[in-house]
């Protein structure tokens, strides 16, 4: 009596059957009789089925390896022909030689194709009726929420190149991306994916396990084979790649070698955990190379302290980069479910703070900012046409320290100021950045420049040189006193396209931590050049009692 075989041996002969379609050859392979793998297979009424699959597949694999070497037969035979006319040739090979190695290219290649394509006729008789492939028509309306409606035609229209999606939890945001990553793999056959975290170990169960619901979502499992090692996805009518990587070994990201086409889309997840902006800039440029056109997703939940850089990097507007943010509420609750949103709403009865930061996704902890009144947003030329009284400081800098010049606006009803104007030099003289501010900057006699009264002689060149310039006045508590006005305003709107260096310090001043990672009160004197402008630019407003 034979050996008894295991469920796992049956399910090893099973497989090994999908895989040859030959039972003498499983049987030899396993030691067993061909009546036993026959009686296996039979048991497994969908065996037949994987079989032709299986069989079809190869089928077609056979026919688009042939397709790419149709251009090396057509050059053999060239040079055949080419020698049977070169007599020279034909003395060293001999006609019968030539003549037959012609012979031989021409039968084999367009027999075996003959063959298989009687082969791939046979497969399309035994396939079911009415089992043709459906064409792809995109994400269905009713698998996004309202709030990503417009971004899809966005993408579709190639309107960005950066798409943004900060949001709290449950916020759906991870599970469109991935729906819009499969999307454009399906669109745009030339295109290949990078998914990216920061830390390799997380990818499998994250993203790379979002990438597969996202396909079974759209109904597309059979047109798309998902592997473990190496962690990457695959289009199987195409060969376009999906590949995963980890932000902690960044050589991982330099290495990837496309079979064709070029990367096009990009996404990272969980932006606030890599780094910083300037590592993702590197993955970006190591990743995005070639090609027309190019996608770039970031999505995150914020953290809970604004100074974050992810918080701060959607602040700065970007001519190419479309911010969209959403939380819970922008989802139908059946999405959800009841235990989610009761989770929900008991964190916002006991934790006010926790929940707009988990859910609503607002990044509502000051941490260790100086200045958390920040709005970081266009200012029109409409806008400024109408400001009356515009307010000037220049800080003096030679290298490292720049020198540093800002104009702005105080609107005193609202109690908002307006930073609409800069300049920034290193290694500068007197004469010459006194000529930049007239004639690059429209200075004119009688506009007020407030001057760091620590270079009083710089102040009495800019004098010499027309400008209405005039020392700040410093004392005992001014430094302090000209902060916390600077904090209490309502608004700091800051143009990032006009006076870009102003936003930057704006949002990277932070005050200094003891050891114990405690906040030291006072105000670090680096890095604030421009806060120190703006602080003598408005020291007439901020001297005045009650102010």
């Amino acid at each position: 009596m034979g050996k008894r075989l295991t469920d796992k041996e049956r399910k090893k002969i099973t497989a090994d059957y999908i895989e040859c379609g030959n039972y003498c050859q499983v049987a030899r392979k396993y030691k067993i009789a061909e009546s036993t793998v026959r009686r296996i297979i039979k048991r497994d009424s969908d065996v037949a089925t994987k079989a032709e699959q299986k069989k079809e597949q190869n089928t077609a694999d056979i026919l688009d390896y042939m397709d790419t070497k149709k251009g090396d037969v057509e050059k053999i035979i060239d040079k055949c022909l080419a020698a049977l006319q070169d007599e020279k040739k034909l003395q060293k090979a001999g006609l019968m030689q030539t003549a037959t190695t012609l012979g031989i290219v021409i039968d084999k290649f367009t027999e075996q194709k003959v063959k298989v394509n009687k082969a791939r006729v046979e497969i399309e008789k035994l396939k079911p009726q009415g089992a043709e492939e459906k064409e792809y028509a995109g994400i269905p309306a009713t698998m996004i929420i309202p709030k990503f409606a417009p971004v899809v035609f966005s993408i579709e229209n190639n309107e960005y190149l950066e798409y943004v999606f900060p949001g709290g939890r449950g916020s759906t945001k991870s599970s469109f991306v991935s729906l819009a990553v499969i999307d454009l793999i399906m669109k745009n056959p030339e295109l290949h994916a990078v998914v990216g975290r920061q830390v390799a170990d997380t990818l499998r169960t994250s993203v790379y396990q979002q990438m597969v619901w996202a396909i079974e979502a759209l109904g597309l499992s059979d047109e798309f084979k998902c592997g473990i090692s190496p962690l990457e996805i695959t289009r199987k009518g195409t060969g376009q790649k999906i590949y995963f990587r980890g932000a902690d070994d960044p050589g991982k990201f330099k290495s990837i070698k496309v079979p064709f086409g070029y990367i096009g889309v990009l996404w990272l997840e969980e932006l606030d955990q890599f780094v910083g902006p300037e590592a993702v800039r590197k993955i970006e440029q190591s990743v995005i190379r070639g090609g027309d056109k190019a996608y770039i997703f970031k999505s995150f939940n914020p953290p809970k302290t604004a100074s974050n850089w992810a918080n701060k990097y959607v602040k700065i507007p970007k001519e190419n980069r479309l911010v969209t943010e959403s939380n819970y509420l922008d989802v139908p609750p059946a999405w959800l479910g009841k235990p989610f949103i009761d989770e929900a709403e008991f964190l916002k009865l006991v934790n006010p703070t926790a929940y707009e930061n988990e859910y609503m996704g607002v990044a509502n902890g000051t941490g260790g900012m100086v200045f958390d009144n920040v709005t970081i947003r266009e200012i029109t030329d409409q806008e400024i046409a109408r400001m009356d009284r515009i307010y000037r400081g220049v800080d003096w800098g030679w290298y490292p320290d720049p020198w540093a010049y800002n104009a702005v606006y105080y609107y005193a009803a609202e109690h908002r100021l307006y930073i609409i104007d800069e300049d920034r030099r290193n290694r500068t003289k007197n004469e010459e950045t006194a000529r930049i501010l007239k004639e690059e900057h429209g200075l004119k006699p009688n506009d007020k420049v407030v001057c760091d009264s620590a270079e009083e002689k710089s102040t009495a060149d800019y004098k010499d040189f027309g400008i209405f310039a005039r020392n700040a006045i410093k004392g005992p508590g001014s430094v302090d006193y000209s902060m916390k006005w600077l904090q209490s305003v309502t608004d700091i709107v800051i143009d990032n396209t006009r006076t870009p260096h102003t936003a930057e310090e704006f949002l990277n001043y932070e005050y200094d931590r003891d050891k114990d990672d405690q906040v030291v009160s006072g105000y670090p004197d680096r890095d604030n050049h421009h806060i120190d402008a703006i602080r003598y630019a408005m020291e007439e407003v901020w001297r005045r009692r009650g102010q």
